[in-house]
């Protein structure tokens, strides 16, 4: 059945939060289909266009919706509150938006968005039915991480911009990953620019400086896949321990995939959240 894919805006008022202005603007993308649905999170200064390929997989047999987290994409750039409680806020928003949040849905989320769609399930059981989780888990903290992102964010060719595609795929390492961080850039004055501010990603990631999440984790309730690349960041030490506290989990390792394994080996990912959901239904 042919699927019809739309575009929409969902605004999330910020009153009262920490360091919230709101509101803040949710980029939304909706690929039809039918089924059960999957609402799909992407990682840090990434965008929901990451998701396309997969979301075509899915959209015979599932109901498919993606968005921009807060600073990224084409959601408001510069939020007053980047907090994991705020994504999960926009989770909950965009859920209800769509009529999604309920015991069909499975929440599936890469790197930062994994972490965002565990909080998420953790604190509000009711939204989901399980968890996908590609090269995200509970481990931390971090102290380090801030400095990596910022040092990351300061080696794209900012102010001068990409001249055209072709660079910035280049820059960004080739292939099905490098286009798809290509096509998170806007054209602008003399190439291609980013869609996030170096600051407010950095910003994004200060928690995660700071603590664990091995607490959340232990109060998932639903069924979760585990999803990691072969030569990606998450260590097999952390799937395993995730697995100990849960035993039920589910963990797939895709071969030489690196931290953007929905992208590099898009197949295999399908292959194993198809099989995870195949066995959700029985």
């Amino acid at each position: 059945m042919g699927t019809v894919t739309a575009t929409v805006t969902v605004t999330v008022e910020e009153g009262g939060a920490a360091g919230g202005t709101g509101p803040v603007r949710l980029f939304c993308t909706d690929h039809g289909g039918d089924g059960p649905p999957l609402l799909l999170l992407h990682g840090l200064a990434g965008h929901s266009g990451e998701w396309d390929a997969l979301a075509a997989r899915f959209a015979s047999t599932h109901r498919v919706v993606a968005f921009d987290a807060r600073g990224s994409g084409a959601s408001t750039r510069r939020p007053g509150d980047v907090t994991r409680a705020a994504h999960v806020r926009d989770v909950l928003a965009v859920a209800d938006r769509f009529g999604l949040a309920g015991e069909d849905t499975v929440l599936v989320g890469q790197s930062m968005g994994g972490l965002t769609a565990l909080l998420a399930a953790a604190a509000h059981p009711e939204v989901c039915r399980a968890l996908v989780l590609i090269e995200a888990g509970p481990a931390g903290p971090s102290p380090q991480l801030p400095e990596q992102i910022g040092g990351w964010l300061d080696s794209w060719p900012v102010p001068v911009p990409f001249p055209d595609a072709g660079a910035a795929e280049a820059f960004f390492g080739g292939g099905p990953a490098g286009r798809a961080w290509a096509a998170g850039l806007v054209p602008g004055p003399g190439g291609l620019h980013p869609r996030v501010d170096r600051d407010v990603m950095v910003a994004t990631v200060q928690e995660n400086a700071q603590r664990h999440y091995w607490d959340d984790w232990d109060r998932v309730r639903c069924p979760v896949l585990v999803v990691r690349g072969e030569n990606g960041a998450m260590k097999p030490v952390e799937t395993d321990r995730m697995r100990a506290r849960r035993p039920g989990t589910r963990i797939g390792v895709i071969p030489g995939a690196g931290h953007d394994a929905h992208l590099d080996n898009t197949a295999a990912v399908y292959g194993e959240m198809a099989a995870f959901l195949a066995q959700l239904r029985a």
